[in-house]
């Protein structure tokens, strides 16, 4: 590994990379601001002092210009599955560590392609270090320690006010079309959108959830070997129904003009929470492990919100790379740093039941 500390931000003027840059700049990080928008780019520069390139993502020879002198990248540019594989493959041929932010499981899946290429050159491949996939991993880790017999896992997420940045919206508007997954016997299975409902206790309420093809079907597999997995997020009664009238229409979902509508509108709308909102909103997630015995446990934690607590994690990942505190290959958060990590962000509570 070079001997730098240079960690760059690509997206970082999008909400969340805002967030991260802000962050490394409270700890006095040496960052280089990276992404598409010159406009953004430099505004963003004369606000925060950091100097910035302009690269798309599709631009391998760009990005391996942009990569040469870092340490590390912190991949803010979603949607992920078009954008990890040029970033990732530029950090291989430079040497860098790659960290990004995505929840996407084709990003998951695809990455461990490089595992052993990453160990050869001694970097650390780790996608999924903000809250896709930080405290579910962690919680998956915990529960499989509890339960090291467990063969099936479901882990449940929801958030108490908040909402959508545009990029989480854009990436989840690539994935509709495709139907559900779960992971069955080791192996990613279809499942019907809202075929799969449960109702959750989370601790302080009950909510409904529904099952979602998310990152933890992929990651939590690696992190604790549990081929039996679902993941689930908090639902309305609305959301359900919209979900089982979804598999009527994934054909036209799949459509390019039809995604590339709804982008144009999810850009009108604003970049995401107000600060208000992300501040005093909170995480919730539930995880529940059983073996062939019929033995169960279920455990529950509550963090940051999900914007704020990707910052925290994102950093914090990104500080342990540079402090040496890092395993080479592909890796997932529980993986490299164990179930506790989550527990190093303050006012995260974690409750075995």
């Amino acid at each position: 590994m070079r001997n730098s500390s240079q960690v760059v931000v690509y997206g970082s003027y999008g909400y969340t990379g805002k967030l991260i840059v802000d962050l490394c700049k409270a700890n006095n990080m040496e960052v280089v601001l990276a992404g598409r928008n010159e406009h953004s780019l430099k505004q963003q520069s004369e606000k925060t002092s950091y100097p910035y390139q302009v690269v798309e993502s599709s631009d391998v020879a760009g990005l391996k210009k942009l990569l040469e002198p870092a340490a590390l990248v912190i991949h803010c540019g979603g949607p992920f599955r078009y954008t990890a594989k040029t970033m990732s493959e530029a950090c291989i041929a430079t040497n860098t560590h790659y960290t990004d932010i995505t929840g996407e499981y084709q990003v998951f899946e695809s990455l461990p392609e490089l595992d052993k290429k990453a160990k050869e050159l001694n970097i650390t491949i780790m996608p999924g270090t903000g809250f896709d996939v930080v405290p579910s991993d962690c919680l998956a880790l915990h529960l499989k320690n509890r339960l090291p017999s467990a063969t099936h896992l479901q882990l449940a997420f929801t958030m108490s006010k908040g909402g959508l940045s545009r990029g989480t919206a854009k990436s989840m508007t690539e994935g509709l079309g495709y139907g559900g997954l779960i992971r069955t016997d080791g192996k990613l299975t279809y499942c019907a959108m809202g075929s799969k409902v449960m109702e959750i206790d989370f601790g302080s309420f009950k909510s409904k959830t529904l099952c979602i093809p998310w990152g933890d079907i992929s990651t939590a597999w690696r992190s604790t070997g549990i081929p039996n997995l679902e993941v689930y997020t908090g639902a309305t009664e609305s959301m359900i129904a919209n979900a089982k009238r979804s598999n009527y229409f994934n054909w036209l979902l799949r459509m390019r003009w039809v995604k590339n509508f709804m982008l144009k509108q999810i850009d009108k709308k604003p970049a995401g929470p107000s600060d208000e909102k992300r501040e005093s909103g909170r995480s919730f997630l539930w995880g529940k492990v059983k073996d062939a015995n019929g033995k169960e446990c279920v455990s529950r934690l509550e963090t940051l919100s999900g914007y704020s607590l990707t910052a925290k994690t994102a950093v914090l990942i990104a500080q342990k790379i540079l402090a040496g505190n890092f395993k080479a290959g592909y890796q997932t958060p529980a993986m490299a740093y164990g179930s506790d990590l989550i527990m190093e962000i303050e006012t995260t509570k974690r409750t075995d039941l």
